[in-house]
This record gives C-alpha cells, sequence and structure tokens, in this order.
C-alpha cells in the first residue's frame, strides 16, 4: 500500500496522481445524469473513454453528438480495462451479470458511482479486480457545469478491493479527472457511503423535504388562506433559505434572515422536528442499515415497479403542484 493509499481523511487535487489513468481504457456504462457527466468531463481531462449503452439506446445519439464512441455494454466492457457502471441501482445488477462480468480481468477496475449494489450483496467483484467508489456530491448536470466553470463539486471515494494495493490511489485519480478533487475528496467505505446517502434522501433532502413542504401547505390551505400565499411560503422562498445554508451554514443562514425568523427557527422549529420526527429518522436509518428497505426496494423494481409507479402518479395531482405550475409559468427566469 502506498503512503497515500494509507492516508485518512479529506484529499485536494495535489494528492492525486492523474498518471494513474494514462494508458487506462474507460468504459463508462450508461449516459444519464452522472453517465454523461463522467464520459466528458474523463475525455476533457485526456483520458481514453467510450460509452456503453444497450442496443437502440435513445442516449446513444446524443453521447455521439457530444463528440464520443459509443459500443454496445458488452463491446464496452471488453475493450476497457475499467469500467464505471453508472445505470440506475435497480438494472446494475443484472446488467452486470450478463454483460460487465465476463469481461473483466485480473488487473481491471471496477467503478461505482454509490455502493449500493456491492454494499448489499448484489454484485460480488471478481476478488482480482480493484473496485473502487467515486461518487460526486451532487446531480451530474451540476458535476460536468463546475467542471466546464473551471471549478468541481465534492466526492467521496472508497475501496472494496484492493487487488492491486493502489486501488485508493486510482479513485483519487479518477475523481481529479473529474474535477471533484478542486473541491476536495473525502474517503469512505461503500458501506458508510451508501447507508448516509440513503438516509439523506429518505429522511432529509426528498422525502423529509416533500413531506415538510407539503405539510405546511396544507396547514395554511386548510386554514383558509390564498394556495399562492401559501406556496410561495412554503415552496418558493425553501430555496433562497438553501442557498444561503448552503453558502453559510445554518448559522450563517441565521444571519442572514429577520430576527423575529431565527427567533421562530429556535422556538418552533424544535416543536415540528421533535422527538417523534427523530424516532422515525431511526427507524429509517436502521432499516438501511439491516437491508429492510434495499430488500423492499429491488423486490418493488422486479415486479415492475407498481407501487412507485402508482405513489409518482398521485403525488402529481397534490394541490401544490398545479398551484407552483401556475406561478412558476410568470416566471420567465426559471
Amino acid at each position: 500500500m502506498t503512503d497515500q493509499a494509507s492516508k485518512e481523511g479529506f484529499f485536494e487535487a495535489s494528492e492525486a496522481d492523474r498518471s494513474l489513468l494514462d494508458g487506462r481504457r474507460v468504459a463508462v456504462i450508461g449516459y444519464g445524469s452522472q453517465g454523461h457527466a463522467h464520459a466528458l468531463n474523463l475525455r476533457d481531462s485526456g483520458v481514453s473513454v467510450v460509452v456503453g449503452l444497450y442496443e437502440g439506446s435513445p442516449s446513444a445519439a446524443k453521447a455521439r453528438e457530444q463528440g464520443l464512441e459509443v459500443k454496445t455494454v458488452a463491446e464496452a466492457c471488453e475493450w476497457a480495462d475499467m469500467v464505471a457502471l453508472l445505470i440506475p441501482d435497480t438494472m446494475q445488477a443484472a446488467v452486470y451479470h450478463v454483460d460487465v462480468e465476463p469481461h473483466l480481468n485480473d488487473g481491471d477496475v471496477l467503478l461505482f458511482a454509490h455502493g449500493f449494489n456491492v454494499h448489499y450483496d448484489e454484485i460480488n467483484p471478481p476478488e482480482g479486480v480493484d473496485t473502487i467508489l467515486v461518487a460526486p456530491k451532487s446531480p451530474g448536470n451540476k458535476v460536468r457545469e463546475e467542471y466546464e466553470a473551471g471549478r468541481g463539486v465534492p466526492a467521496l471515494v472508497g475501496v472494496h478491493n484492493d487487488a492491486s494495493g493502489r486501488a485508493l490511489d486510482i479513485a483519487l485519480a479518477y475523481a481529479d479527472a473529474l474535477g471533484c478533487a478542486r473541491a476536495g475528496v473525502l474517503k469512505t467505505t461503500f458501506a458508510a457511503e451508501t447507508e448516509t446517502d440513503l438516509f439523506g434522501e429518505q429522511a432529509v433532502l426528498c422525502g423529509g423535504l416533500s413531506e415538510l413542504v407539503k405539510a405546511g401547505f396544507e396547514t395554511l390551505v386548510d386554514a383558509g388562506y390564498d394556495p399562492q400565499l401559501a406556496y410561495f411560503e412554503c415552496l418558493h422562498e425553501m430555496k433562497l433559505i438553501v442557498d444561503l445554508a448552503y453558502a453559510k451554514g445554518l448559522s450563517g443562514m441565521r444571519t442572514e434572515v429577520s430576527d423575529t425568523a431565527e427567533y421562530g427557527d429556535y422556538v418552533s422549529g424544535p416543536r415540528v422536528i421533535g422527538e417523534a420526527s427523530r424516532a422515525a429518522m431511526k427507524e429509517v436509518l436502521e432499516e438501511i442499515q439491516s437491508g429492510a428497505f434495499a430488500r423492499k426496494w429491488i423486490e418493488e423494481a422486479r415486479c415492475g415497479s407498481p407501487n412507485f409507479h402508482r405513489k409518482r402518479a398521485e403525488e402529481r395531482t397534490h394541490g401544490i403542484e398545479a398551484v407552483g405550475e401556475e406561478l412558476r409559468s410568470r416566471m420567465a427566469w426559471l
């Protein structure tokens, strides 16, 4: 193990050895949110890359228009000695076993942007293959946008198999080629990345936020207030507060709002997110840690995701959606 690979914590661009990618042939499997950003950023960083897609994929034309070579998944994996599997979690295992695994050889590198399938044993890579995690902490569009601006988004890196003894170094080099090392790269594990990512999505960023916004909107509307007013107070202004917290932290955000808003934060916030909410968060985390959530989601996907699609359709009929669509139509800059 190199000195760098034995280090803990946070890495910067100066600690990444991009030369470890020299001569590597990288197959980026998928051209969605993360796939397109990885492929384009790698190419623009001088890495040899092709995109692997299924026959007839509508993304193939877009990838070619953006100057990338496209092969089938199997062809791309046969050509490559480094495979980045960047398709949806519920599709990865099937594609891996049919089109990826048969073409993996000792000395190759298998890369994931989310540890879900490895952590929950849906994919068990060969021992002779370096298996690494490079997870940008941003949707793909932002990964690409920041790279083109000469900046980057932070990323997490981790190692599942270290066959070469340099797996972490390779992960850092890849993160640097994405532009992520410009913002900093945090070393973690497949387990920690998977569990904290799922928890953040479910309890705070997506599930928690969506339910909080809807509950606030419904409370105001049920009390007789104009739904448009409720939308402005509970959803529209959310971005203003989030942007402040993103740039300055919670305390910095509070210095930018009124004293009245800050006082209300202190006295009312803990009443809304109280012990019942904290207990529910612990239950959510326990289901993630035990694998119960993963098993439920994998089975849902295998059955064609009927509950998922039903819930998606239901949510689109919520009152806040129609009100928001009408108001946003007046905001030409959105």
